[in-house]
């Protein structure tokens, strides 16, 4: 694990005039207003989400199925915020990259999956995760959709969670928030290696364990 990516200093590190829509790893945490813990709680070294944890969950998790190159690595869910691990994959390349060479249960042969996470892309054989017709070509997916930023699949999983909170606080009686659900800005980090992406996977994947070491514990 890189050391960097669990001490309290997180900073936007945004890079001007940086094309955040280009294929690339990113990796990203988006966190409520005021840090305000509206997710669930840790039990045990695991997150117990609550039916909002849920509702962001799902969100979070479904980009995919809407956006034909935006692809979760690995996404976590803690008390008062969240981190994700996208692909930005070629839009273009993507669909095609499921017509590749494959062994009968659907994985590239050759390739060794803990190797080959960032060769692939500008590929993208990930896309093949996606459910399928019979052509091959995933379900509900505009090909001409437009090529997404990463402030874009942000700003998109803020505004739906926001909605959905929104209709939780009218009709469930979810608690109210301060002006907005999210804070304004998010941290990301462009990821440059194998090596980077292997230490924020496991990072993301540890989080729940680590929650009372992270910044957003401390500040909340």
């Amino acid at each position: 694990m890189n050391p960097d990516l669990s001490l309290p200093h997180r900073k936007n590190l945004r890079i001007p005039e940086f094309d955040y829509s280009q294929p690339g790893a990113y990796y990203v945490t988006i966190v409520t207003q005021n840090r305000k813990t509206l997710f669930g709680q840790i039990v045990d070294g695991d997150m117990v989400l609550n039916e909002i944890g849920k509702m962001v969950k799902e969100i979070v998790e479904g980009v995919p199925r809407h956006y034909q190159n935006i692809h979760v690595e690995v996404s976590v869910i803690i008390p008062n915020h969240v981190h994700i691990l996208f692909l930005i994959t070629d839009v273009v390349a993507g669909p095609r990259a499921c017509q590749s060479d494959q062994s009968n249960n659907g994985q590239p042969q050759g390739v060794d999956p803990t190797k080959a996470r960032l060769s692939f892309v500008v590929a993208g054989p990930r896309a093949c995760h996606m459910d399928q017709r019979k052509s091959g070509q995933p379900q509900g997916v505009d090909p001409t959709k437009e090529q997404l930023s990463l402030p874009d699949i942000v700003h998109r999983i803020k505004s739906l969670t926001t909605h959905r909170y929104m209709l939780g606080v009218r009709d469930k009686g979810w608690p109210r928030f301060d002006k907005r659900l999210w804070q304004r800005n998010y941290y990301e980090h462009i990821i440059r290696n194998e090596r980077d992406y292997q230490a924020i996977y496991e990072y993301i994947f540890a989080n729940p364990f680590n929650w009372e070491k992270d910044e957003e514990f401390f500040l909340s």
